[in-house]
């Protein structure tokens, strides 16, 4: 297992982009390849940071607050009567926890939701919320290693589905273009 997957192993697959990379594998290859710092992953904590230092051989530091803080785990609520059905949340979400159709109300399916936060800034009616889940218990005290093994493949499933659909579409548009 090559440095960078092991880095993605330690990393609790919240793909919340608060490290500013695009997932948690992408925050890894950088890690390993030396372009970016151990301490960029709030949902990891003091704990993620001490597990990326061990991986690394580098000294642990405190979680660089340009990224955000420790907290505790979250989940997305949505307001059901302020939801309008406009489907942005479904599109930022990394796990698909979200569900609903156009012009119809969602909902988080609460086990996928990882808190990353990403479906609050595009939400037009600002009716979604986060609500602490854990008490007191924060990063890997809050996050299980089942949890982020969830969180991982729930991923890279949306990530196949996305590929797919993608390609379904380019062939589609190709199709087209052939009987013009």
């Amino acid at each position: 297992m090559s440095l960078a997957e092991r880095i993605d192993a330690a990393l609790p697959q919240t793909q919340c982009t608060r490290c500013g990379y695009p997932d948690c594998r992408a925050y890894a290859q950088a890690v390993a390849s030396g372009e970016a710092a151990i301490n960029q992953c709030p949902p990891g904590g003091d704990e993620g940071i001490r597990r990326l230092a061990l991986l690394t051989g580098q000294a642990v530091l405190p979680l660089n607050p340009e990224h955000g803080v420790d907290g505790p785990l979250t989940v997305a609520i949505i307001d059901e009567q302020w939801c309008i059905g406009c489907t942005l949340c479904l599109d930022a979400c990394p796990t698909d926890a979200i569900v609903g159709t156009s012009k119809r109300m969602h909902t988080v399916i609460e086990p996928w939701c990882t808190g990353c936060e990403l479906c609050i800034p595009v939400c037009p009616v600002d009716c979604i919320a986060l609500e602490p889940v854990s008490g007191q218990r924060t990063a890997w005290d809050a996050w299980t290693p089942q949890q982020a093994d969830t969180a991982k493949a729930r991923y890279q499933s949306r990530q196949r589905r996305l590929a797919r659909e993608a390609e379904e579409q380019r062939q589609r548009l190709q199709a087209r273009s052939r009987l013009t």
